[in-house]
């Protein structure tokens, strides 16, 4: 029986600990390629290098860094043909080291290169864990996410398009058992701090201070995570809001073309 193939990527660079943790894990019930950012490239979103060339190093047996963003190794793992031996079957990306809940899906990277394998039909998952990322937590998030991606991969699939998926470990990588949750609400603390740099030409640093914080909300990632668990929400790949057609049908006119 053929082991399953999966692109193993972050945004946290090609030898963070959680990538390299989950790279080992992975190939317990699979075989991995890595292709993840030569450099930490946290908070990227879904940026894709287009303005620039991209450079490609094989570190290793199945090890390889794309001096890009997460977007950029998913795409370039998918089309340059030489990378891959063949369709992969699942992406995995993470283990980010710290959470990625609630809004928190907007800007990472993390989730961003899973939604790009998505994007591009592939049946993917992100992985992050909540607190530090110590070698003992690492390992039981690692353990955890292998076992989620097997049954990721054997899970029927909808027609459609590829099912994303984003996984949370709570602190210490997850005991208590695993919930399927919705995204939660979840906020930071907003500013922007003007500076002036020794040529005295200002210079801003965005985000106020203090650490986010989030609403209690039932069935939500953060509340699972906050009681111990191990969170799995489905995301949208779809991005038109069917509740917001009025308002579109209203800007365009229709109504008073009807009219």
């Amino acid at each position: 029986m053929t082991r399953p193939l999966i692109l193993l990527s972050n945004d946290d660079g090609v030898d963070a600990p959680g990538v390299l943790a989950l790279r080992d894990a992975l190939r317990e019930i699979a075989d991995v390629v890595t292709v993840a950012p030569k450099y930490e490239q946290s908070a990227q979103s879904h940026a894709i290098s287009l303005h620039r060339p991209l450079r490609h190093e094989r570190l290793g047996d199945q090890l390889h860094s794309i001096d890009g963003t997460p977007v950029d190794c998913v795409y370039v793992a998918l089309f340059r043909r030489d990378l891959l031996p063949r369709r992969p079957d699942l992406c995995c990306s993470g283990i980010n080291h710290g959470p990625n809940l609630a809004s928190d899906v907007v800007y990472s990277g993390t989730v961003a290169a899973a939604r790009e394998a998505a994007l591009r039909g592939v049946p993917s998952i992100a992985f992050s864990l909540v607190g530090r990322a110590d070698e003992a937590a690492l390992m039981r998030a690692a353990g955890h996410a292998a076992s989620l991606a097997l049954r990721f991969h054997e899970a029927p699939k909808p027609e459609g398009h590829a099912p994303l998926l984003n996984v949370n470990f709570p602190r210490g990588g997850g005991e208590k058992g695993v919930r399927a949750t919705r995204l939660g609400l979840r906020h930071y603390a907003e500013g922007v701090e003007v500076r002036d740099d020794p040529r005295g030409r200002e210079y801003y640093w965005i985000g106020g201070p203090g650490g986010p914080r989030h609403e209690p909300l039932d069935g939500s990632d953060t509340d699972a995570v906050d009681e111990g668990f191990i969170s799995v929400t489905p995301l949208r790949i779809e991005a038109t809001d069917p509740d917001q057609f009025g308002i579109a049908a209203y800007v365009a006119g229709e109504d008073e073309d009807e009219a």
